[in-house]
C-alpha cells in the first residue's frame, strides 16, 4: 500500500525532505534488536510505502513538491540528489513564480483554481505508478499563504477525486509570536476547511518543538532545520510500519489505525459567540491514543496506565480507545523509543487561543480587506469561526 506525500510551500518542502531523509537513513541502518527476517520485511514494507525503486539505482520518493516560488523546490531536489541515498522523481514538482505573500485567500481562490488541473494531473501520474494506493500525506504550514490556502484547496480536491483513500494532513502550528501578522486568520480558515475534508490532522506546535530543541537537545542557536529535523523524527517514527508477532505489518487503509473524528452535536449550529473552556482541566481527556514502542526490551514495557478509564471520555471503553504497537526493530539507531499519537484535549488551549486572536482582529475588521479582494467574504470568516468554536466546545465536553 503506497503513500503519496504532498509537500506544500517552503515549510512543507523543507520538512518533507527531512522526513524522507530520516526514513531513508532508518531504512539502511543496521538494527541489532530484531531478527534478520524481521528487518528485511520491515525494509521491504518501508520501500513499498514511501519509495519507488523500479527505475532507479537509489530509492525515489513517492512525493509531489508544490510551491509558488521555484527556489525552495530546486534546493530540495538538489539536497536529495546529493545525499546519494535517495532522490525525488523527475516529474514530482510544480512551481509558479508569482504569488501574493501570505494571503490565504489568494492560495485558495486564485492559485488553487488556476493550477488545479496541472497539480491534479501530476498527482494522478504519481498514483498511476502504484499497484495499490493507501492514501495521501500532506505536509503544510497554517501560517503562510501557499501551505494554508492552497493546502486546504488541494485537500478538498483530493477528497473529491479519491473518496476512498485516507487523507492525513501534517499541520505545522505557528509560533505564538509569529512574524505573519495574519497567521491567525490563515490558521482559522485552514483548520475549518480541513475539518470538512481531511481524515486526520497531525499537529506539530512550533513552540513545543522549539522547547524540545532548547531543553532536551541543549541546542543554543536553534535553526529552522533543527526544528524541522525534530518534526521529521516524530513523523518518521510514527509512519514506519510496525512489525507484529503474526509476521504482518500493522499498516492499514487508516495508516494509524485509530478514530480521529470529533464532530459537533447533531442538534445544529450554536449561536455565533466566543466559546472558551469553562472548567479547569485536571488532565487531558482522550478520544483515542496510539502508543508505538520500538527497540530493546520493548515487550516488557508496562503500558497499563494507558488503560485507565479516567483518561478517556465516558462513551468509550479503554479497549476501544487505546491501541499499542510494539516492535524490536528500533528507529534510527535509538536503543529504545516511544511515540504517542493522541486525540485529546491537549490541543484545546492552542486552538482556543488562535480562534480568540483571530476573532479579536475580525471584530475590528483588521486586514479583512486583504481577503475580500480575493473572494473570501465576511460570511466565510463567520462560518469558519462557527466550525472551530464547535470543535472547542466538543473537546471541552469530553
Amino acid at each position: 500500500m503506497s503513500v503519496v506525500t504532498v509537500q506544500l510551500g517552503q515549510c512543507g518542502n523543507q520538512i518533507g525532505y527531512e522526513v524522507f531523509d530520516a526514513i531513508c537513513r532508518d531504512l539502511h541502518s543496521t538494527q541489532g534488536f530484531c531478527s534478520k527476517k524481521e528487518n528485511e520485511v520491515y525494509q521491504a514494507s518501508c520501500k513499498e510505502h514511501f519509495f519507488n525503486e523500479d527505475k532507479s539505482e537509489v530509492p525515489v520518493a513517492r512525493a509531489l513538491l508544490i510551491d509558488m516560488e521555484p527556489k525552495v523546490i530546486s534546493q530540495t531536489l538538489l539536497k536529495a540528489a546529493h545525499s546519494g541515498r535517495w532522490k525525488y522523481g523527475q516529474h514530482s514538482h510544480f512551481c509558479q513564480k508569482q504569488g501574493s505573500g501570505n494571503n490565504w485567500a489568494y492560495g485558495y481562490n486564485v492559485h488553487g483554481p488556476k493550477h488545479e488541473e496541472s497539480i491534479m494531473n501530476l498527482i494522478q501520474r504519481e498514483v498511476e505508478e502504484y499497484d495499490s494506493l493507501s492514501g495521501f500525506s500532506i505536509i503544510m504550514s497554517m501560517a503562510g499563504g501557499t501551505g494554508s490556502g492552497l493546502g486546504a484547496f488541494l485537500t478538498q480536491n483530493l477528497r473529491d477525486a479519491y473518496p476512498n483513500s485516507f487523507i492525513m494532513n501534517q499541520v505545522i502550528w505557528p509560533y505564538g509570536t509569529g512574524e505573519v501578522i495574519v497567521q491567525n486568520y490563515n490558521s482559522v480558515l485552514t483548520l475549518s476547511h480541513l475539518y470538512r475534508s481531511s481524515d486526520a490532522l497531525l499537529v506539530h506546535e512550533n513552540d513545543v518543538v522549539h522547547k524540545i530543541c532548547a531543553k532536551l537537545m541543549n541546542i543554543k542557536q536553534i535553526s529552522f532545520r533543527d526544528v524541522n529535523q525534530v518534526i521529521a523524527h516524530q513523523l518518521g517514527s510514527v509512519f514506519q510500519p510496525t512489525y507484529s508477532s503474526e509476521d504482518s505489518f500493522q499498516y492499514r487503509r487508516n495508516p494509524l489505525g485509530i478514530d480521529w473524528q470529533v464532530r459537533p452535536p447533531l442538534s445544529g449550529l450554536p449561536a455565533l459567540e466566543k466559546v472558551s473552556p469553562n472548567k479547569e482541566l485536571h488532565f487531558n481527556t482522550s478520544i483515542a491514543n496510539l502508543l508505538i514502542l520500538r527497540g530493546k526490551d520493548v515487550h516488557s514495557a508496562d503500558t497499563g496506565g494507558f488503560k485507565d478509564p479516567a483518561l478517556y471520555t465516558s462513551w468509550l471503553q479503554p479497549s476501544d480507545a487505546f491501541c499499542e504497537w510494539r516492535t524490536h526493530r528500533a528507529f534510527n539507531k535509538y536503543e529504545k523509543s516511544a511515540a504517542l499519537v493522541s486525540n485529546s484535549q491537549f490541543l484545546l488551549k492552542p486552538l482556543d487561543t488562535i480562534v480568540g486572536k483571530a476573532w479579536n482582529m475580525f471584530a475590528s475588521k483588521a486586514y479583512v480587506h486583504q481577503y475580500t479582494k480575493f473572494g473570501i467574504e465576511e460570511e466565510d470568516f463567520l462560518d469558519s469561526f462557527t466550525v472551530l468554536e464547535q470543535v472547542v466546545a466538543s473537546y471541552c465536553n469530553l
